[in-house]
Order: C-alpha cells, then structure tokens, then sequence
C-alpha cells in the first residue's frame, strides 16, 4: 500500500468483481484484469499493488492512487507457546483494533478465526471483548481481509486457509449482513472457494439470526455459546439469555439441523 493513499479510500480488496471491472474500463483496461487482481489478492504472497508484476506499470500506479491494498493492517503478532497458533492485531483504517488467529492442525488445515465487529455489545461475563462494548461493525471486505492476511502468510509455504470460524470479537448475527456477504466470499469458486462444510458461524443465542442463517440454504457449521443449562444462571453471566431463555435457543438450534442437515456445537466455558 502506498503511504500516499488516504486511509479512508476503499482497499481494493473491498469492490464487488462488478465494481472493480467498471472502474478498470474507466481506466481503459479490460475486464480480465479484474481477475488477475482479485487472484493476487485472495491467493497470493503479494503485500501492495507494486508486487503486480503482470500488470502495467500504469495500471499498478493508478492503482495505488486510488485505493488501499488491504482494509486491516498488521500491528504486532503473538504466538502461542508452541509456535503454533498465532494472533494477529490488525489496525482498521479508522485506528480501530480487532484480533485474528490462525490455529494450524498437524499440517493437515489451516482454520482462521475472523472477528465480525470491532468491540461486542453482548457483555457477556466471561469476555474480555464485552468490556469494551460495540465500537462498530465491520464491514464484509475487513472480515475477508482477515482471512486473506493470514492467506498471504501461509502462501509462501504453498499452504492455505482451509476452515474458517467466525469465533473472534463480536456477534455475528449482530452484524447479519456483512457476515454472510463475507461467507459469500469465502464460498465463490474465483476467490477462496472454501466448501461451506468447512465455515462455523458463532453465536451467543440470537435467535432471528440463528433462524435467518437457516433459511439461506447454505450447509454451515453453527455453534452456540450456551455455557449453562438453567435461565438464571445464563442469564446472570449472558444478559442475551433475558431476550431469548436456554429453550428458545435450543429451539432454534434444532430448526438449524433440521433445515440444513448440519451439526451444531454448543460451547461452555468453566467459571471457578
């Protein structure tokens, strides 16, 4: 990314395929560049638009003026004790932070956990994240962005991302719109071509959301942080649990299997 590049432009990372052939045709460029581009972007090691050595030296340049390459950007790393697992901060362009983590199996996948909302409004008792309230939504492009920094690292060892969970700060559902546009994303055969299997929505009971994902036809994995079996204990350390009670979600959990043919994992967490 050029230093030059307002951070309010849009990354290039963040146009439809459409939106990015008619701005390249206004450039006088034809349409298969948009390809090249969104290849470079989903699947390759490049960090900015001078790495797009297939493409005009003109086009990479009015490139760089106009927008951004990637819509997060790296501010440290952490790794776990083992040198496996890793947490990315990544800086919004409006100086936000949000956190995501590639947890490696054994060479065998590669699953990332992406964060769909800088903050969390649920306030649930356990989390740090809840603490710090909602700052904002993000948008579909920051949530694939996460994705694709973690992409960019795994690249120049001929690895990928292979499962994505949608576990990170926030509430999915609270964030509808861009999460399953994101899922869109992941799903297309031009960008990351992720099975569906492969993809697990997190959430910590939002029932409408739950019911919606359901209807989309869409075979993802759901799991829902459930953390007590009784209404007043849930409700004591997940506020949600005082809109939609233990049965109203486990009713809508069974809707989701029963729709989709897919498991759902309900998630505790152990409290001293």
């Amino acid at each position: 990314m050029s230093a030059a590049v307002p951070r309010d432009r849009p990354a290039v990372s963040e146009l439809t395929r459409d939106q990015l052939v008619t701005w390249l045709a206004k450039h006088g460029e034809p349409a298969y560049r948009a390809k090249q581009i969104r290849r470079h972007a989903t699947h390759g090691t490049e960090r900015g638009f001078e790495d797009l050595t297939d493409l005009p030296k003109s086009l990479r340049d009015a490139l760089a003026r106009s927008f951004r390459w990637s819509s997060v950007e790296p501010v440290r790393e952490e790794a776990s004790a083992d040198g496996e697992t890793r947490k990315a901060l990544l800086e919004l362009r409006d100086g936000h932070h949000i956190e995501s983590v590639l947890m490696p199996h054994h060479g065998a996948r590669n699953a990332v956990c992406v964060s769909t909302q800088a903050g969390c409004p649920m306030a649930c008792a356990f989390c740090a994240t809840g603490e710090m309230g909602l700052v904002r939504n993000l948008t579909a492009g920051e949530i694939v962005d996460q994705i694709r920094h973690w992409q960019r690292e795994l690249a120049s060892n001929g690895e990928r991302v292979s499962h994505v969970v949608y576990m990170g700060m926030g509430e999915p559902f609270n964030n509808y719109d861009a999460t399953l546009a994101s899922v869109r994303s992941l799903i297309d055969p031009e960008e990351f071509g992720i099975s569906p299997r492969r993809l697990t929505i997190s959430t910590c009971g939002v029932v409408p959301g739950i019911d919606a994902l359901g209807s989309e036809g869409l075979p993802i994995n759901l799991a829902v942080s459930l953390h007590a079996s009784d209404d007043p204990t849930r409700a004591r350390i997940m506020p949600i649990n005082r809109k939609w009670g233990v049965e109203d979600v486990l009713a809508a959990a069974a809707r989701y299997v029963k729709r989709t043919k897919r498991r759902v994992t309900f998630e505790y967490v152990l409290l001293a």
